[in-house]
């Protein structure tokens, strides 16, 4: 009896200690119901998906080769930007720009070329390339480029053999033998530079806009040898990408390219040796276009020097906003077609 007793005696303190938190509780909630309900029904804040913008980690600019016999390329799908340039004989050149990645294969790599120091500049990255042009060379001196060479810094890059290919179009590189080559030689690994674009987290819908054009396909020819092109996939809402009328399929992967955002912005070139090699006439403004989920609108560029970012803006004047996806800024030869495309049923209607 006596235990029973007890037994009953705490349960009775456990059910007055209950009591009183519940009544602690409603107490603290009839007086705080606006702070909690605040806190219950806020949504979680959203981050961009294609960066960290938190992360203050310089990009790594890479040099990509695009002779036809070096395709296909590795890599690719890990860059959050990446522009192509005309270079010398009708050749395009890409340089891919990655950051806070641990990309296992990237390339083929290829020499620097003066007028893509500017777009590692405008975008403090440290510039990787295999080889250069004298001006480069040049250049990159002068201008103070974080750059890792290939031809001195052989430990950062390595041959695949296997490709059955000319040794030029052979040299890979990785992320981890990138970053310990910058530690190991005391590069800047942070930045201060804003990223190159403005990202949205919510969805750009360009087609809302009066100067939209629909933007099924997207082709541009760069020379003779070279075209790009891109095709919409609605469903997924990204553009597939082709080069010269082949799909652009990663080595690794074996999957084909896709890119939420294309900028295109036709740029003249001119020849300054007897090799044919070009200078670009980046510093100054000009027109383009801007194209996401469908649709393009038409823009402006301008750039004020070689280390000043490039800013779009619509023909409002306003800076323009991209998706949250990777982007490729296509710098075209004017004298070249551009042809901005909807599907055919719908041009029939």
């Amino acid at each position: 009896m006596a235990r029973r007793r007890k037994k009953s005696k705490k349960r009775i303190w456990l059910i007055l200690i209950l009591l009183v938190l519940i009544g602690f509780g409603g107490f603290y909630l009839f007086n705080n119901f606006d702070e909690v309900k605040e806190k219950v029904t806020e949504e979680p804040i959203k981050k961009l998906k294609i960066v960290d913008e938190d992360s203050k980690t310089r990009p790594i600019a890479v040099m990509i080769n695009n002779n036809h016999v070096a395709w296909p390329h590795a890599g690719l799908n890990d860059a959050y930007l990446a522009y192509e340039i005309l270079a010398e004989g009708g050749i395009t050149r890409i340089m891919a720009l990655f950051k806070d990645k641990d990309t296992e294969k990237i390339g083929s790599v290829r020499s620097a070329r003066p007028y893509y120091l500017d777009y590692a500049l405008e975008n403090d990255a440290i510039y990787v390339h295999y080889g250069w042009s004298d001006k480069a060379k040049s250049d990159i001196s002068s201008l103070g480029v974080d750059n890792i060479n290939g031809l001195t810094a052989s430990s950062v890059f390595w041959r695949d053999s296997s490709l059955n290919k000319a040794t030029e179009h052979t040299v890979f590189t990785s992320m981890k033998k990138i970053n310990e080559y910058s530690k190991e030689h005391g590069y800047d690994r942070d930045t201060d530079k804003d990223l190159l674009l403005n990202y949205s987290v919510d969805e750009i819908d360009l087609s809302k806009r009066e100067d939209a054009i629909k933007a099924d396909t997207v082709f541009m020819k760069y020379s003779y040898y070279t075209t790009a092109s891109y095709e919409y996939d609605s469903e997924k809402k990204v553009y597939k990408r082709y080069m010269s009328d082949t799909p652009h399929v990663d080595a690794v992967t074996g999957d084909q390219y896709t890119f939420k955002n294309i900028i295109i912005t036709p740029i003249e070139t001119h020849t300054y040796d007897s090799y044919g090699r070009l200078e670009l006439d980046n510093i100054g403004s000009g027109e383009g276009y801007f194209i996401t989920l469908g649709y393009a609108i038409p823009i402006t560029w301008s750039k004020d020097s070689r280390s000043s970012q490039t800013v779009y803006k619509n023909m409002d004047g306003e800076e323009i906003k991209v998706n949250d996806g990777n982007t490729f800024i296509q710098i075209t030869p004017p004298s070249e077609d551009i042809k901005i495309e909807g599907k055919q049923e719908e041009n029939n209607e």
